[in-house]
């Protein structure tokens, strides 16, 4: 399960401070799928960035199966993010040169892990997970190939459906 527990998000300095987040709040039960919608600058991105650990919470808390990530030190973090965390981006970060599916098993690769999400081969899993969100024609594509509404980004947990 994840929770996140009264985060908040500032930017900036003394005189010049953004409130990204506002001690936001939520549960996400194993095999639950959300969407996270809101204006442009209403802390979508920062939200997502803080719940992948790619940035950090000023205040509050993000516990996946109990552990709280957001207090992690900065070696169980890398730990954290390199066996259990993926993350596809949208518009970047992907290589263009391999396919969706490649892009999604490459971290598991450079870990040197037999890659498994929820018991299911790498062969198939990139293939479960694209049919639950119709990506299943677009695996064998590159990042070039895909339509730009379809770039959707979202962190995963090894181990969560």
């Amino acid at each position: 399960m994840l929770q996140v527990k009264a985060i908040e998000k500032y930017y900036g300095s003394k005189n010049n401070v953004t409130k990204a987040l506002d001690r936001v709040s939520f549960d996400v039960a194993e095999g639950e799928f959300i969407a996270i919608m809101g204006a442009s600058g209403s802390g979508k991105t920062t939200l997502l960035n803080c719940i992948a650990t790619i940035d950090t919470v000023s205040a509050g808390h993000i516990l996946l199966s109990g552990e709280d990530i957001a207090s992690l030190p900065p070696k169980e973090l890398a730990r954290f993010r390199r066996e259990k965390l993926g993350f596809v981006f949208q518009d970047f970060n992907l290589l263009d040169t391999l396919t969706l599916k490649e892009n999604i098993g490459l971290a598991l690769t450079i870990n040197h892990t037999a890659p498994t999400l929820s018991g299911i081969r790498y062969r198939t899993w990139p293939c479960a997970f694209g049919s639950t969100i119709s990506w299943t024609n677009s695996l064998t594509r590159s990042p070039a190939g895909r339509s730009s509404g379809r770039h959707a980004p979202g962190p995963w947990w090894q181990g969560s459906p």
